[in-house]
């Protein structure tokens, strides 16, 4: 069982910065593919960013693609999304989500997933 916990979250104007943070318990936590996803109210929950076991390999959606950047600390059991140039499109819960199998940027794919963050963009 792996127990996620985020942090990080908050209200920040547009064109500001965030930096997420998750926590991981899991013993083996680098060999897990480490995601963030995200969830607007009355939408489906989108894939954001993943990072690969070693942390040398780094997938992005579009939308985000050069302004958000992933990346994982293994000796910390940490995963991190740091968010420059946020816009009000980007206002939703993040949820980080760990997958034992590989790359993939579908939520149902993600074996454990975090209780999320909010976090909230004004324009």
């Amino acid at each position: 069982q792996v127990q996620l916990v985020e942090s990080g979250g908050g209200l920040v104007q547009a064109g500001g910065s965030l930096r997420l943070s998750c926590a991981a318990s899991a013993r083996l936590f680098s060999m897990y593919i480490m995601g963030w996803f995200r969830q607007a109210p009355g939408k489906e929950r989108e894939f954001v960013a993943a990072v690969s076991r070693s942390g040398d390999r780094r997938y992005y959606a579009d939308s985000v693609k050069g302004r958000f950047t992933i990346s994982r600390d293994n000796a910390k059991n940490t995963v991190y999304l740091q968010m420059n140039s946020l816009k009000p499109e980007d206002t939703a819960a993040y949820y980080c989500a760990a997958n034992r199998d590989g790359y993939s940027d579908s939520a149902r794919e993600y074996d454990y997933w975090g209780q999320g963050t909010q976090v909230t963009v004004s324009s």
